[in-house]
């Protein structure tokens, strides 16, 4: 009797990977057997990312694009599909600060233009459903986890207009999860209230403490962060979960 063909791995697409958050989500779906492709606007750390997953036991390889360019996001996902026949997983968590510029204006100080700016970070996770739910559909199975910052649900003024996109990410996700029940596709989203370990920001911050003060224990665990990932992936039974170091 011939022996059967090995399972294909279930495929991870990590959007917006940063030495933080979206690496702790590529190592957390890649222990659990998923192939996991990584994808941001540089490949300038792409080597070490994925040198990384492989010394884990992770197949893993990586696309650049800048989520905010439509054509070339959409290439990218289409040359996954290609590569691999499907997207099983799609979390979506690029940083919606840009570090080479300044600090977001107060909401009293937020023009529409900021606003646009903001949003601009946002409309990408609608154009990653577009463009993958309808093959998820079509085999009922796949998931989408969304992250994005606490001032979706509490009012920090001083984020401005991150913080009217952070909400409007978050009301995407919670409506796209009560869309899809009964389909077996499902959309989580994941808040994060404080600093995250080990990324850009976090090391940003710790560095010029005279400009940023000591940010002490007040820090979150992205390990812990991607654990309730995939919590909300495989348990199905909540639409969000939060980590904040505020209560």
């Amino acid at each position: 009797m011939p022996a059967s063909a090995p399972q294909q791995p279930k495929i991870a697409v990590v959007l917006g990977v940063g030495p933080g958050l979206g690496m702790s989500v590529a190592h957390r779906f890649g222990r659990e057997g998923y192939a996991v492709v990584l994808v941001s606007r540089s490949d300038v750390r792409h080597a070490g990312y994925v040198a990384s997953l492989a010394a884990a036991g992770v197949e893993a390889a990586s696309y650049v694009a800048d989520v905010r360019d439509a054509e070339q996001l959409g290439s990218v996902l289409d040359a996954v599909v290609e590569r691999y026949g499907r997207i099983d997983l799609a979390y979506y968590g690029p940083g919606a600060l840009d570090l080479d510029e300044s600090r977001p204006k107060p909401i009293t100080e937020t023009d529409s233009a900021g606003v646009q700016e903001a949003m601009s970070w946002m409309y990408p996770a609608v154009d990653v459903v577009g463009k993958v739910l309808p093959g998820m559909v079509e085999r009922g199975a796949g998931a989408f986890v969304f992250a994005g910052g606490l001032s979706a649900v509490v009012p920090m003024p001083t984020l401005g207009a991150l913080a009217v996109s952070a909400a409007a990410l978050r009301n995407y996700a919670l409506t796209l999860n009560a869309a899809l029940a009964g389909t077996g596709v499902y959309a989580g989203n994941l808040v994060i209230g404080g600093l995250v370990e080990r990324g850009d920001i976090h090391q940003l911050v710790t560095s010029n403490p005279e400009q940023f003060g000591n940010v002490g224990d007040r820090t979150l665990d992205p390990d812990e962060i991607a654990d309730g990932a995939w919590e909300l992936v495989t348990h199905r039974d909540r639409a969000e979960g939060t980590f904040s170091v505020f209560g």
